[in-house]
């Protein structure tokens, strides 16, 4: 009868406890340092808020060209509206009139 002899090997035991800090390790580093870590996380809120600023900034301008283009309109043409835009475009003023650029 064949028995196996094993040598006791000190590196053996140590061989999965090496294995599984390495993949902790690992994973750890990347849950704070990649791409969808904690500061991948930082730079997307920076660039929501950013970017929320920039919308603001270009709704309130849509709406202040729509509010003159309503104006403009065939049912409700302000005079006033046509001559301020009619001026500005062409650069013209009446001769008695003062202007003030701003």
């Amino acid at each position: 009868m064949w028995t196996k002899h094993h040598k006791k090997r000190k590196f053996g035991r140590l061989t999965l406890p090496v294995i599984t800090v390495a993949f902790l390790s690992y994973f750890g580093y990347h849950s704070i340092h990649g791409e969808f870590g904690l500061r991948g996380l930082e730079e997307f809120e920076r660039q929501r808020v950013e970017r929320q600023t920039r919308l603001d900034v270009l709704v309130h301008q849509r709406q202040t060209l729509e509010k003159e283009v309503a104006l403009l309109s065939d049912g409700s043409l302000e005079r006033d509206m046509v001559d301020e835009k009619a001026r500005f475009y062409l650069n013209m003023s009446r001769a008695d009139e003062i202007v003030i650029f701003h």
